[in-house]
């Protein structure tokens, strides 16, 4: 178990658990909301079998990380993540996002980046790259969504996450045969144990712009996402991301839901480790 500083909030120390494993080529692996490192089991074990050094964390406010009441704004999510690989003294890595994890990645490509540091980057099922509708922004979504989205979680968190789940994965379609009642109550429990004000203020992080971000990206990137997320759906974010990198690769996985790091894991595994190998 390691642990990094990354703050203070008052007298108590922010500090982020992170994983370090494995030798070869290195990948970092930032989750999504509101699940924690331990998300990211099935492709980890899959890059340290194929000889990777494997680096993973819990964002702040998740799983064993610190839970401050402030800081889950992109802007300090992507300075924790670059404290992270400056204290690591990463060269050559590449760097995926899942969901929420995709707005680190743009953020520290678009602020952060030194040469040689990170070298390839992966979105996967991202958020990116901006959610928010507006003028010049029309294929986004209606703010007051998450609005609702905010007060269900203030009203009841646990509730809220019960019935989040079930387009987390779209079990209706694919329960019992890409996911179990088994995973899918492990996922709900690891989101119960996230601290309560980091699950309901990232909903706000969710509506940042990210296009900047992009435009800025220079290294090799691939995009892959389910056709049928019910979370972040692909017209809306994968399929602009890939549009907006021209060199980038994107894989659709079919039939893919948000959570396709876990129902079409094989898959995930076999499209990220092709890449990494380019």
């Amino acid at each position: 178990m390691a642990y990094l500083n990354v703050g203070k909030e008052n007298s108590a120390d922010i500090d982020i658990y992170y994983e370090d494993r494995g030798t070869g080529k290195p990948v970092l692996l930032i989750h999504c909301w509101p699940l924690n490192s331990s998300s990211w089991e099935r492709q980890t074990s899959a890059l340290l079998a194929s000889g990777h050094r494997v680096i993973t964390y819990d964002r702040r406010g998740f799983g064993r990380s610190s839970h401050p009441a402030i800081g889950y704004d992109y802007n300090t999510l992507a300075t924790d993540t670059y404290k992270l690989i400056q204290a690591l003294n990463l060269h050559g890595v590449t760097l995926v996002g899942n969901s929420m994890g995709g707005g680190e990645v743009a953020r520290y490509l678009g602020r952060y980046a030194e040469p040689g540091r990170v070298t390839s980057a992966v979105f996967m099922a991202s958020i990116t790259p901006a959610l928010r509708h507006s003028a010049d922004n029309p294929e986004g979504v209606d703010p007051s969504v998450f609005e609702s989205i905010k007060q269900s979680i203030e009203a009841d968190r646990f509730a809220f996450l019960d019935e989040m789940f079930k387009s987390f994965y779209n079990q209706k379609l694919l329960f019992g045969t890409h996911i179990s009642e088994a995973a899918v109550h492990a996922s709900f429990t690891a989101a119960c144990s996230s601290s309560y004000l980091a699950v309901l203020n990232c909903v706000d992080a969710w509506l940042e712009d990210f296009r900047e971000d992009i435009a800025r990206i220079k290294v090799p990137t691939l995009v892959i996402h389910g056709d049928s997320d019910q979370m972040v759906p692909f017209e809306v974010s994968g399929k602009r991301t890939a549009e907006m990198i021209p060199t980038s690769q994107l894989h659709i996985i079919k039939g893919g839901p948000h959570g396709i790091f876990w129902t079409h894991a094989t898959e995930v595994n076999q499209a990220l480790l092709r890449f990494i190998a380019q």
